[in-house]
């Protein structure tokens, strides 16, 4: 089943940046040559081999023109498995690049790897250039020597991502010949999307099935996505740009330091979406690890929707089960729109897009002072705050003091007084009332300070002199009742 209107990527739009691609067997380089030119830390670097499986995506700037760096998994050849859907991604690349950049290792020479590339280069007949990274305490062009039998490459960079040598002038050749792309050119706002979960939920398929495209390598396997990966596209004249992330494990479960770096790129990733999309594994139940990720969520305030994927071929007791399952332990978040799917089928995956719109529209939803101080008068008058102490709060006024998530600013008197039950019941009233699908509303009380607290007022000699005057007569009175008080005793 579909997901129906079909989706436009724009890595090669009609008029855009330079697609750049990096392309090489494994551990050359590429991700730290891609942060490099992106002047970022966004792809995970560590001495591991195949550590990039997805193509990822970063931007880069070089004395005014703009340009696109795609970073990809290294290729050998003999894939198999995992390896091959790798290797797939990196020849995808190429199709799709202006200028792919050919990454060896001048320190291990020349490889049959190498040379698996450069006939991959040859027939699909791209703009190819030789970057021979690693030179340190070589002789570049002796170190380089081996590769020219290659037969690939129309210049030669000699290149040490890792101590930023020959970085400059290598881009000073490279972008001279390229078009400069105008600032009409850059995408408007897109809405982000971070598909997060647990390992093996089917996270990546559902990004391949959004795309309508086979964009991230899906396998069978636990831990296949080691780094968050940003897809920018179009659909029916909206942008997006879908994160796909990492599956974050239980901490006692995680043993590679690779996955310590996956968890926090996952982490940032949602701090960076919009709309958080927490996808759960249907047959397995809803575990502690995927309210772990909900809660880290609403900390940091992003729209929420709950996809419940792998819904097909389950019989009707089982889905009762788990309705049930959701109702009972997702409670808190009842106002998160919940879509029960099948990623690996298309069912009920677009509907998703109705959620993400809803809830990018009330995270950045606008409203007046009159609005919210209106519908606060009206809470208050339905439902009065609860005495403390024998006094009661007053709530004179509230305001807009943000967006994603909305938070609304409420003045008044002994706020602090206020019970978390009437909190959690403005939110309800206010959510209900304004519309706001997917999103928690954060309060926030301010009370206004006693402007006469701390001054003391002086009295004047006649004041004191009337003061002491009144002072003595209030004794004299108090004698004479005290008085007649004995003798009518």
């Amino acid at each position: 089943m579909t997901t129906g209107t079909p989706v436009e990527t724009i890595e090669a739009p009609r008029v855009a940046p330079p697609v750049i691609a990096l392309v090489g067997r494994p551990n050359v380089g590429k991700s730290t040559l891609f942060n490099r030119l992106t002047r970022s830390k966004d792809a995970i670097v560590a001495d591991f081999e195949g550590l990039t499986r997805d193509r990822k995506y970063g931007e880069g700037e070089f004395n005014g023109k703009r340009f696109i760096v795609v970073d990809t998994g290294g290729i050998t050849g003999d894939e198999t498995g995992i390896d091959a859907a790798m290797a797939q991604q990196s020849y995808s690349a190429m199709d799709e690049a202006d200028v792919v950049l050919f990454v060896v290792d001048a320190q291990s020479g020349c490889t049959a790897a190498d040379e698996v590339v450069a006939d991959a280069l040859r027939r699909r007949g791209k703009t190819c250039h030789l970057v021979v990274n690693k030179v340190d305490g070589l002789q570049p062009e002796a170190a380089a020597a081996e590769f020219f039998a290659l037969g690939v490459g129309e210049e030669v960079f000699y290149t040490s991502a890792t101590h930023n040598r020959g970085i400059r002038s290598m881009l000073e050749v490279l972008l001279e010949p390229l078009p400069v792309a105008s600032d009409s050119d850059e995408p408007g706002d897109s809405i982000r999307v971070g598909i997060i979960g647990r390992p093996n939920v089917g996270k990546s398929t559902l990004v391949n099935r959004l795309l309508g495209e086979e964009r991230v390598v899906v396998f069978d396997h636990p831990g296949t996505t080691r780094d968050s990966v940003y897809i920018p596209y179009e659909r029916q004249g909206r942008r997006y740009t879908l994160i796909d992330t990492a599956g974050v494990r239980r901490r006692k479960n995680v043993d590679l330091h690779v996955e310590k770096f996956s968890i926090i790129k996952t982490l940032q990733a949602i701090s960076d979406a919009h709309v958080v999309v927490l996808v759960v594994d249907a047959r397995e139940g809803i575990v502690d690890q995927d309210l772990h990720l909900l809660g880290y969520a609403l900390e940091k305030g992003r729209s929420l929707i709950i996809a419940i994927n792998k819904w097909d071929g389950m019989d009707p007791d089982q889905k009762a089960h788990v309705k049930a399952q959701v109702e009972l332990r997702l409670g808190f978040v009842n106002w998160a729109p919940v879509h029960f799917i099948s990623a690996l089928h298309g069912t009920g995956v677009g509907h998703l897009y109705d959620s993400i719109h809803d809830c990018h529209a009330s995270a950045f939803a606008k409203w007046s002072t009159r609005q919210l101080t209106d519908l606060l008068h009206d809470a208050v008058s339905d439902h009065p705050p609860p005495l403390v102490r024998g006094r009661r709060s007053k709530l004179r006024m509230a305001h807009q003091g943000g967006s994603n998530p909305p938070r609304v600013i409420v003045h008044g008197n002994l706020v602090d007084e206020l019970p978390n039950s009437y909190k959690r019941y403005l939110e309800n009233v206010f959510r209900k009332v304004l519309g706001v699908v997917g999103n928690p509303v954060r309060f926030e009380f301010r009370s206004g300070e006693n402007p006469f607290a701390g001054r003391v007022n002086k009295l004047t000699p006649r004041q004191q002199r009337k003061r002491a005057r009144l002072v003595q007569h209030v004794k004299k009175q108090e004698k004479k009742r005290k008085k007649k008080k004995k003798q009518g005793g």
